[in-house]
C-alpha cells in the first residue's frame, strides 16, 4: 500500500509538474493565432480591390505558415503560431460591418482583426473595437478623420491616409510643369471623397495659387453611370480633371468619359487609381497622372522582400499585385512584427491583447512597398513613401505600364505628429522635408 501510495503521489506531482510546464512554455507549432480578415468580396469594390486584397493576404499568409517568407519574416506563422484565418465579406454597409465585427470578437474568437477598404466602414467599426477592448488594424480606408476625429488605443492604421495621395499629386504635378489654370473635380459623395476632394483643393490653392476650380462633382458611392457628371467636365474643359473614385465606379468614369473625348480634352489626375490598369487595360488613356496610395505595384522599388512578393503573388494569380495586395500584405507582417515583438518580451508566450497593443505602438516595420512607420496619433497611424507615373500601354506585354515615375518621402507628403492634415495643408506645409 505504501509503494502504491507513493507510487500515485509520484504520478500526480509529475502530472502537475506537466501541466505547471505547458502552462509556462512558449507559444508551440501547435497554438495558433485567428485572425479574422475583412475585404469586398462582392460587389462594386471586389474585382479590383477588395479580391486583389485577400488575393495579398492568402499568399502571404500562406507563404509564413510554411515559413516561406524571407528575412525578416522567416519565422513561422506569428511566432511560430499558425494563423488561422477567417475571411469576412466587406459588402453591404456599415451597420452590417459592425455586427460582423462583434461576430468576430464574441462568436469567433478571434484575437485581432484586419483589413476594411471603405472609408465609412473604418469610421463606423474603430469604436466598437475601443468599446471591446479588442485588437483592429485597419489596412486601408483612406480618411484621415480616424485618428483626427477620435483618439483609440486598440485601432490601429497600417497604411498612409490619403492626404498623402493629395500632397503628393500635386507636388509631383508641380514637378512635372502640368498647367493648372482651371480645375474640375468628381469624386464620391462620403468620407473618402469628401477628404480626398478638400486636401487636394487645399493642397492646389499652395502650389497653383492662381488655379480656379470650375466644376466639382459629388456623385453618390457606386453610382455607376456618369453621362450627366461627364457632360459637365467635357463642358468645362479644364485643364485638369481630379478625380478619387476608386474600383468599379472609377473603370466605369473611364470607360465612359474616353469615347466623349475628356482624355484629351483634359489631363487626368488620380489620386489612387494603379489598381484599375490589369482589368482596364488598353481602355486606360496614355498620359493620365496616378498614384497608389504608396509606392506598389509598378511604382514599387526592388528589393529582395519586394521581389519575393511581386513575384510570388503573379506566379499565384496570374496579374502582377496592385495596391490592396501590397496594403493587406504591410498589415499582416507589422501584425507578425507586433506579435514577435511581444513575445519576445514575455518569455516566448501568446501576447494578450494589450501586449500586443504596447507592441504595435510606435512599431517601424519593413514591407515590399518601403518602409512603413507608425509615426502618427500617438504611434497608431503609420506614414510611408509614395509614388506617382503617367500611364503607357505596352503593346508587347498587353498591359498598362507607367513611366516617368517620381517617389516622394513620408515626411514630405504627410503631415506631423499632431496636427490635422487640412490645417497643415492650409498652414503651407511647415516641416515638410522633401530632399
Amino acid at each position: 500500500m505504501n509503494r502504491l501510495s507513493r507510487a500515485r503521489r509520484a504520478v500526480t506531482l509529475a502530472s502537475a509538474a506537466a501541466i505547471s510546464l505547458a502552462l509556462a512554455a512558449p507559444a508551440s507549432a501547435q497554438e495558433t493565432f485567428k485572425l479574422g480578415i475583412v475585404t469586398f468580396l462582392s460587389g462594386p469594390a471586389a474585382d479590383s480591390f477588395g479580391v486583389p486584397a485577400r488575393n495579398g493576404g492568402t499568399f502571404v499568409i500562406d507563404q509564413l505558415n510554411k515559413g516561406g517568407a524571407p528575412s525578416p519574416y522567416e519565422k513561422v506563422g506569428f511566432g511560430g503560431m499558425k494563423i488561422e484565418p477567417i475571411i469576412i465579406d466587406e459588402n453591404g454597409g456599415a451597420t452590417k460591418q459592425v455586427q460582423e465585427l462583434r461576430n468576430l470578437y464574441q462568436r469567433d474568437n478571434v484575437d485581432a482583426v484586419l483589413g476594411y477598404i471603405s472609408s465609412g466602414d473604418c469610421l463606423a467599426v474603430a469604436p466598437i473595437a475601443e468599446e471591446l477592448k479588442k485588437m483592429l488594424v485597419l489596412m486601408d480606408c483612406g480618411t484621415p478623420r480616424i485618428f483626427e476625429e477620435g483618439k483609440y488605443n486598440y485601432v490601429f492604421r497600417t497604411a498612409a491616409h490619403a492626404t498623402m495621395d493629395n500632397v503628393g499629386l500635386i507636388r509631383y504635378m508641380k514637378a512635372k510643369n502640368v498647367k493648372m489654370e482651371t480645375l474640375s473635380a468628381i469624386n464620391q459623395d462620403y468620407a473618402w471623397g469628401q477628404d480626398s476632394r478638400a486636401d487636394f483643393v487645399a493642397a492646389a490653392g499652395q502650389l497653383y495659387p492662381n488655379a480656379k476650380l470650375v466644376t466639382d462633382l459629388l456623385p453618390k458611392f457606386g453610382a455607376g453611370q456618369y453621362g450627366t457628371e461627364i457632360s459637365a467636365l467635357v463642358s468645362a474643359g479644364s485643364d485638369v480633371v481630379y478625380s478619387s473614385l476608386w474600383g468599379g465606379d472609377l473603370q466605369s468614369f473611364i470607360l465612359q468619359a474616353s469615347p466623349r473625348g475628356l482624355p484629351k480634352r483634359s489631363q487626368l489626375v488620380f489620386s489612387a487609381a494603379d489598381h484599375v490598369l490589369p482589368p482596364l487595360g488598353d481602355k486606360m488613356p496614355d498620359g493620365t497622372i496616378i498614384g497608389a496610395r504608396g509606392a506598389y505595384g509598378l511604382m514599387s522599388q526592388k528589393s529582395p522582400l519586394n521581389d519575393w512578393f511581386f513575384k510570388g503573388y503573379e506566379g499565384a494569380n496570374g496579374v502582377y499585385p496592385v495596391q490592396a495586395a501590397y496594403r493587406m500584405t504591410q498589415a499582416i507582417l507589422g501584425l507578425k512584427a507586433a506579435v514577435e515583438k511581444a513575445m519576445a518580451k514575455n518569455g516566448g508566450k501568446k501576447p494578450s491583447t494589450d501586449e500586443l497593443v504596447a507592441a504595435m505602438t510606435g512599431l517601424e516595420w519593413q514591407t515590399p512597398g518601403g518602409l512603413v512607420q507608425m509615426k502618427l496619433a500617438d504611434g497608431h497611424q503609420a506614414i510611408q513613401s509614395i509614388g506617382f507615373g503617367r500611364t503607357k500601354y505596352n503593346p508587347d506585354l498587353k498591359r498598362v505600364d507607367l513611366v516617368d515615375i517620381q517617389y516622394f518621402p513620408a515626411e514630405c507628403v504627410n503631415p506631423p505628429p499632431g496636427v490635422k492634415s487640412l490645417d497643415w495643408i492650409r498652414g503651407g506645409m511647415q516641416g515638410a522635408k522633401c530632399n
